[in-house]
């Protein structure tokens, strides 16, 4: 077996280390999206704002972290050693979904947390009030058929911010799940590469050892 076979063989190894990384990696970033929904659940049910925030603030970095090993991958795959800009190209993509299903999701969460215009709490923060019986409130408005007209189009504007941010949601999932199952078929064909040519290795090492008499 000469040098090349023996090097391309070895190439295919490393490339298939990275891939299943990128698997690792992508794991990890599912874990943290369970504890965002889990911890969001929780804060609109029970309240909670510090708590919200500092889980925000930990899987943000987490997330960070994430994206800095994926783009360590991206570049390793596209350097002459490796010569692997298809794989690169693959990891990006998954990058820009990841990065637009972060967004989409950070939206989705402030949508719900204001709730639908109509079903909003009213703040007395800026009324008058000498006492509870002499209560003057801000709020309070003629309802006409105008503000009636008003209230709707805001909860359908609201209904409509929120059913694109989960449909733009539903897209990236997709988009990433085919590209990971694009990189565990590759991954299958690298193994099967190193496989072959760890046989032929044998094969020249030891040329009497596989003859069947």
């Amino acid at each position: 077996m000469d040098a090349a076979a023996s090097s391309a063989g070895q190439s295919a190894a490393r490339v298939a280390d990275l891939l299943r990384g990128f698997l690792a990696v992508q794991q990890r970033r599912a874990e943290a999206y369970s504890k965002l929904r889990s911890g969001f659940s929780e804060y609109m049910a029970n309240g909670g704002e510090c708590a919200y925030q500092q889980l925000c603030g930990n899987v943000t970095a987490e997330f960070n972290d994430c994206s800095t090993q994926i783009l360590e991958m991206v570049s390793l795959l596209s350097k002459p050693s490796f010569c692997r800009g298809d794989l690169a190209n693959l990891l990006k993509d998954v990058q820009a979904c990841e990065r637009d299903k972060l967004q989409l999701t950070a939206r989705i969460q402030v949508l719900k947390k204001a709730g639908r215009p109509s079903e909003r709490l009213v703040n007395h923060e800026h009324c008058r009030s000498s006492s509870t019986s002499q209560h003057v409130c801000a709020n309070l408005k003629e309802i006409t058929e105008a503000s009636g007209t008003e209230d709707a189009e805001a909860d359908a504007e609201y209904d409509a911010a929120l059913k694109e941010a989960i449909q733009g949601i539903q897209e990236a999932v997709t988009s990433i799940n085919e590209h990971m199952e694009e990189v565990r078929y590759e991954i299958d064909a690298l193994e099967a590469d190193t496989v072959d040519s760890r046989l032929s290795e044998v094969e020249e090492a030891f040329p009497d050892a596989l003859l069947i008499e």
